[in-house]
């Protein structure tokens, strides 16, 4: 256990929160920042502190001190492959400088480890799959650009200060909080079975699946989906690492090591409704290779963190059931 807290940025955020669930179950101290632009405060476990406030705010080194933090989870960015092709400048203001800043707060407070949130995208189009995290990193889009910036930054960091680091390269993140206290509840959401789950009950008319000549089994994109549950496990995981290992860093695929098709998954989730959901095929979008799937083993070697619920079927349910509770609530 850490001595001290952890700070979570991008908090009230899809994966985000599903981190400070899992930390807080396992006993861990929380703060969060967040500038609740795409968050939504009522996503935080009121077990931990919400502070809304933006990440390059120069005053976050003084809520670090404040709190004692000795361990930040950086999640806070923006995440849309398409988007960042056509407005790059926002990738690089809100993922780079960002996180310069905030690792620029975090040397200053004395903060010794820094767990961050990476991506696939940092691989661009891969020459094998799996991917193992020493193949070449050649990204494709700005978003996956702007991660890879960031990680050489840490990398740059932790060789002149005492700070170590994760880096943790998700794959394809779906699925819900099995006990439903949280799920991805932006709207307008790009993430595939968002979409699909959001069509099944009847908030949208048909799922687009973009590009269907891609040099897959079924010509359409093959993405390794990992449950956001798992994956915030992970990250829980990850931090033990560091504490254990003050003198190491790390950067680590966050995957299931298979992949699904979007056909794949649109069958899952017609099968577990029950009901087909209109497809539509479209053009491929900017920036999207043909697959990505994740050789994991070093992940599986490195921490100890086996993953638990590996199933797509089990995926599309818990996301489907989130998605049914915020049409409850009228979100």
């Amino acid at each position: 256990m850490i001595d001290g807290t952890v700070l979570v940025t991008g908090g009230a955020g899809y994966i985000g929160s599903h981190a400070v669930l899992a930390l807080l179950d396992a006993g861990h101290q929380v703060v969060v920042i967040d500038n609740l632009v795409t968050g939504f405060a009522w996503a935080v476990d009121p077990r931990a502190r919400l502070i809304e406030m933006d990440v390059a705010d120069p005053r976050v080194a003084d809520v670090l001190r404040e709190h004692r933090v000795r361990a930040i989870l950086h999640f806070a960015g923006s995440v849309v492959v398409p988007e960042s092709v056509s407005d790059p400048l926002k990738y690089y203001r809100n993922n780079t400088a960002a996180a310069c800043a905030l690792i620029e707060s975090a040397v200053a407070a004395g903060v010794p480890h820094f767990i961050f949130s990476s991506t696939a995208a940092t691989y661009g189009t891969p020459a094998r799959v799996p991917i193992a995290e020493a193949d070449p990193t050649v990204p494709i889009n700005p978003y996956g650009m702007s991660k890879l910036m960031t990680e050489a930054m840490l990398r740059d960091v932790a060789a002149a200060h005492p700070l170590n680091y994760c880096a943790l390269r998700y794959f394809n993140v779906a699925g819900a909080d099995p006990a439903g206290r949280s799920g991805q509840s932006t709207v307008g959401a790009t993430h595939l079975i968002k979409i699909a789950v959001e069509a099944a009950i009847g908030k949208r008319a048909h799922v687009g699946v973009y590009g269907t000549d891609f040099d897959t089994p079924d010509g359409t994109g093959v993405r390794d989906y990992i449950h956001v549950s798992d994956l915030a496990a992970a990250h829980v995981a990850a931090l033990d690492l560091l504490v254990e290992r003050p003198d190491e860093s790390h950067t680590l695929n966050c995957g299931y090591g298979r992949g699904f098709s979007v056909l794949e998954v649109l069958d899952a989730v017609d099968r577990v409704t029950n009901r087909a959901i209109e497809r539509r095929m479209e053009p491929r979008r900017a920036g999207d290779p043909a697959a990505l799937v994740a050789d994991n083993r070093a992940i599986l070697a490195a921490v100890a963190w086996q993953p638990a619920r590996d199933d797509l079927d089990g995926i599309v349910r818990d996301a489907l059931a989130w998605e049914r509770k915020l049409a409850d609530l009228g979100r």
